[in-house]
């Protein structure tokens, strides 16, 4: 007994189930998390060795080069990358792509052993490494604290609070931090009255760490009490800093008062490491980030009602302000995207009424509410959330899921008009097409699986689409076997005697049709070839077309990157940024403006890499009122920008979906082992110079930045031996004077805040007299002008960074195309020059940016295209039995090439990453039309017809179930077309399906008549 039997015999059980469905699906769509896109790994790791006073060779010399060593005996790694600077090493280690979040934590436990065990083979001086491999947590929602009338600590104070409060919050993760100033305690002292007195800074550290140290005084017993001893003397201010009594040279033996000495004041370090404004106030960010796997709506609006009470116990004046609320986000995305899914439901429904009468409508617009319903219950089972990809892959399936109704509701329909007794008509409707439909279902599956099994990126973000898409159509291939025959039992009408018996080839539009296919089979030839020179002229209009990995976001708001010269001071950036912000405010299209000045901010877009500390750098974030007024915006600032800062490097960027670049141009020239820097930075000027004169290019530099300059005292070994005076000595001198050197620590309840001995303002400022600053031998209480001990005091010019890759030294091109522009178009434009440029011996150019992740994420398919179309030959096979059905759908299906470039070119809808996935799926559709056909055929050759009468009669009788299950698909992804992410995915498909219904109905029958000969 078939399926269909079975639920027809079980009627009321069949019934039972729908109900329980329909709750069940109900229940599950409100359980389902909310996202706004797919998460997906960010698989990078970051070791950052601090080795103080060390240059960029040297650091990349005994620290870089040790890590990465140990770093690349891990098989996980796909490519280490690193950048030395004064100071600093950073290693970027990117894993493979395969090791996806539930492998990840095992990758990173090995790594942090690889790097303990060579933590002791690094040079003295040099830090231990700090191994952060948290760079995929996105805190999606942003405060800005700002205070009217408060100073910097003060609002610290509030932001601490706040924090402490959200942190309380059920779901939230974590809560940092950004853009708290350093406190810290200065002692500003003259270097003669230190030595006048016979004091060193050693001196004064160690009286500060003997005054303030913890100290254990024991207890004693009291009767039937246990005291602790406490002696005081601990500094309980800055007042107590300044009353401290320091020893003076054995020859006075006076003990001299701080304050008699030196300036006390409390600040903040100088210079800062970040500076942050919002609406160009300062301001401290406050970074929250929920837990993973939970539904995003909820954890902002229990944030909502925390802050609703936090902000009301504010004082006036301080204000908490949003810069980004990703739960809003969300909601709006999801409900956006549900009225679209609603539309394209409410579009099919209205077609299938039109086409095939009420009765039909409400019949197949019922399997699909079920089908629908029934997928959210396995969506929820399997921990699929609503978020863009899942969402689109239920819109995308929308008209696939009625196709398989559709074919069995029409074989019924034909049947009972036939005379067939309605029990027998959905039996038989259902069972002749079961497997045909269902091998045609698991192929329409399968031109998604490549996606599913890439290991990209891109795949990890996508993979919901195959998911979701095989879900649906399996549930409704299941719903069309058993709920669609039984509604057609009940609900069709008895047919009246004159309706028995028609022929569905009387009507106008069957007629017509019936015409173009017999000329088309008569000159079958001629058709074939026609639509070989349709094709070959669509290849070179897909030439023609713009090419994109994926599109720009819809979100409002847009970023500003402002890269000043190398070496500029951060407060220098934050200055030069006030006119870029009082101009962006007094826009009317503008709602707000948040600098981050050092650093870029916290990860709150998944999509974006933060950018990683630089003086010289800052971002600002613009949030719009309309996301529609960005393109055009972005082109005005882009012209102020220029006028205003010559000097600095600006891109002005929106925000991208899906895995994207900072910089979309990467090239990346590297080096032997031990390559001149100087003939990297040559080959990357040539390169940059290139760029800078092609018309597409916006913005070309090199990672390497500008040089900088370094001041160089030339110790003189010498008089140095004479004097006492080491290069340590002359190190703690400069320090000093200049930046300050760490002398002790202050508790101030739960902070510890660095005392810190520096020389006054007005020393500070006269740099040009460095020669005569004085210096002590460590041990001695006399100085000596730095004259003495050095040849002369001279500047010079340094790579003030040195990236390498690999353990290659390299230097990597970044660029942007100007706007309205695509990658590849820059790319061809500038490819030839390029190409041109001579690399010496050992030198090796290679691409990176977004050319190199589409090569990475076109090439990830192919593992999966090769069982998908292993599996799909399969199944055509074994439904024919025979091999020339399979050689008709593999010569029909690229010929919908020409639907497909007719639909993107003339609409300048750019050919993504998303539009290939489009073309993948529109291959499934066509290829189940395609069976359904050939089945009939056989069919109608069984029962006893010509082979010419049965390709015939097989179209006009396929004719309807087909060009509806079109309609409805193409129909069904209109509401896409308005969201930019999905543009180009559903012009792939409207176009492409609508030619290929014609080539379906048409080249199939024309290619079936000349592989079987049929006269």
């Amino acid at each position: 007994m078939s399926l269909t039997a079975v639920a027809i015999e079980k009627r009321k059980f069949s019934y039972f189930i729908v109900l329980l469905m329909v709750i069940a699906g109900v229940a599950a769509f409100f359980s389902l998390g909310q996202l706004e896109d797919p998460e997906f790994t960010v698989k990078t790791a970051v070791i950052a060795t601090a080795y103080p006073g060390a240059g960029p060779a040297e650091v990349e010399q005994e620290v870089t080069d040790r890590i990465e060593l140990a770093i690349q005996e891990m098989p996980q790694v796909d490519y280490v990358e690193s950048s030395s600077k004064a100071g600093l090493s950073q290693v970027r280690v990117e894993i493979k792509a395969q090791y996806w979040s539930d492998r990840l934590p095992q990758v990173w436990d090995e790594l942090r052993r690889k790097i303990r065990n060579i933590e002791h083979t690094l040079p003295p001086g040099a830090g231990r490494p700090g191994v952060s491999d948290d760079f995929g947590d996105v805190y999606g929602f942003q405060l800005a604290l700002v205070g009217d009338g408060f100073s910097h600590a003060q609002m610290e104070t509030y932001a601490k609070e706040i924090k402490k409060e959200l942190s309380l919050v059920e779901n939230v993760a974590r809560v940092n931090l950004w853009g708290v100033q350093k406190r810290v305690i200065y002692i500003e002292v003259s270097q003669a009255q230190l030595s006048e007195l016979g004091l060193t800074d050693e001196s004064i550290r160690r009286t500060l760490e003997i005054q303030n140290m913890v100290v254990d005084a024991g207890s004693l017993d009291m009767k039937q009490k246990r005291l602790r001893i406490a002696p005081s003397g601990e500094f309980s201010s800055a007042r107590d800093i300044a009353d401290l009594q320091i020893a003076g040279s054995q020859k006075s033996g006076e003990l001299v008062r701080i304050r008699d000495i030196a300036t006390i004041s409390e600040g903040y370090k100088t210079p800062p490491s970040t500076i942050m404004h919002y609406n160009g106030r300062p301001a401290i960010g406050i970074s929250i980030t929920n837990v993973a796997g939970v539904n995003v709506v909820k954890v902002g609006q229990a944030i909502d009602r925390k802050l609703s009470g936090i902000t009301a116990r504010l004082p006036v004046g301080i204000e908490v302000c949003r810069i980004h609320w990703q739960s809003n986000i969300v909601d709006d995305a999801v409900k956006g995207f549900l009225i679209n899914f609603g539309e394209a439901v409410a579009i099919v429904l209205v077609v299938l009424t039109l086409a095939m009468g009420w009765r039909m409508g409400v019949i197949i617009g019922s399997s699909l509410i079920l089908t629908i319903l029934a997928s959210f219950v396995l969506m929820a089972l399997f921990g699929i959330d609503l978020q863009r990809m899942s969402l689109g892959a239920l819109v995308i399936a929308l008209g696939m899921m009625v196709d398989n109704s559709i074919v069995v509701a029409d074989g019924i329909v034909t049947r009972i008009q036939s005379g067939m007794d309605r029990k027998k008509a959905a039996i038989d409707s259902a069972s002749q097409p079961a497997m045909p439909l269902l091998g045609a279902t698991i192929i329409a599956v399968m031109a998604f699986y490549p996606i599913f099994a890439s290991t990209e990126g891109a795949g990890e973000y996508c993979q919901t689409l195959f998911t979701v898409v095989g879900i649906s159509l399996m549930v409704s291939w299941l719903i069309s076997m058993t709920i669609t025959p039984l509604q057609c039992i009940d609900m069709l009408p008895e047919l009246k005697p004159e309706c028995r018996d028609q022929d569905i080839s009387r009507g106008k539009f069957y007629s017509a049709f019936k015409g173009i296919l017999t000329k088309a089979l008569k000159f079958r030839v001629l058709t074939i070839a026609g639509l070989v020179g349709l094709l070959f002229i669509s290849l070179i209009g897909f030439g023609q077309l713009n090419q994109m990995f994926f599109p720009d976001s819809s979100m409002t708001k847009f970023m500003i990157d402002y890269w000043a010269p190398e070496g500029t001071r951060i407060q220098t950036v934050a200055n030069d940024l006030k006119k870029a912000e009082q101009k962006l405010l007094n826009d009317d299209r503008v709602t707000s403006v948040s600098s981050f000045v050092g650093a870029g901010p916290p990860r709150f877009y998944l999509p974006v890499d933060p950018e990683s500390p630089y003086q010289s750098y800052a971002q600002m974030i613009v949030n719009v009122k309309d996301f529609k007024e960005i393109p055009g915006f972005l082109r005005e600032l882009d012209d102020w920008f220029q006028q205003e800062y010559p000097q600095a490097l600006i891109p002005i960027r929106p925000y991208g979906v899906g895995p994207s670049n900072t910089w979309k141009f990467e090239l990346r020239i590297s080096g032997p082992s031990a390559a001149d820097p100087e003939t990297l930075r040559t080959l990357g000027n040539k390169v940059v110079s290139i760029l800078q004169q092609d018309p597409l290019c916006a913005l070309a530099r090199t990672n390497w930045r500008q040089q900088v300059q370094k001041v160089i005292p030339e110790y003189n070994q010498e008089r140095g031996r004479w004097s006492g005076v080491t290069r340590q000595d002359i190190a703690r001198a400069s320090k000093r004077a200049y930046d300050g050197l760490p002398i002790g620590i202050y508790r101030e309840k739960d902070d510890v805040i660095p005392i810190v001995l520096r020389h006054g303002e007005e020393e500070r400022r006269s740099v040009s007299n460095l020669n005569v600053l004085q210096v002590q031998p460590r041990g001695t209480s006399y100085t000596l002008p730095l004259s003495q001990v050095t040849d002369d005091i001279k500047v010079e010019w340094e790579d003030p960074m040195v990236w390498r890759r690999d353990r290659r030294p390299t230097i990597t091109i970044e660029a942007n195309p100007v706007f309205g522009a695509t990658l590849p178009a820059l790319r061809a434009s500038v490819l030839e020059p390029i190409n041109a440029v001579e690399l010496p011996p050992g030198y090796t150019m290679e691409w990176g940016g977004e050319y190199e992740d589409t090569l990475k994420a076109q090439a990830s398919l192919i593992p999966g295209v090769v069982p998908s179309m292993g599996l799909i030959l399969l199944i055509i096979v074994a439904l024919f039995n025979a091999f020339r059905p399979l050689m008709i759908i593999l010569f029909t299906v690229p010929f919908a090439l020409i639907g497909i470039v007719a639909g993107l070119l003339p609409t300048g809808t750019p050919f993504g990453f998303l539009a290939l996935l489009g073309a993948m799926s529109l291959s499934g559709m066509m290829i189940k039309n395609a069976i359904v056909l050939l089945d009939q055929i056989s069919l109608e050759l069984e029962a006893g017809k010509s082979p010419y009468d049965a390709v015939v009669e097989s179209a006009l009788s396929r004719l309807r179930p087909v060009v509806l299950a079109a309609a409805t698909t193409v129909l069904g992804v209109v509401p896409l077309l308005q969201d930019v992410f999905w543009v180009g995915m559903a012009v792939t498909i409207m176009a492409g399906l609508t030619f290929g219904t014609m080539l379906t109905m048409i080249v199939v029958p024309a290619f079936y008549c000349i592989f079987y000969k049929v006269k």
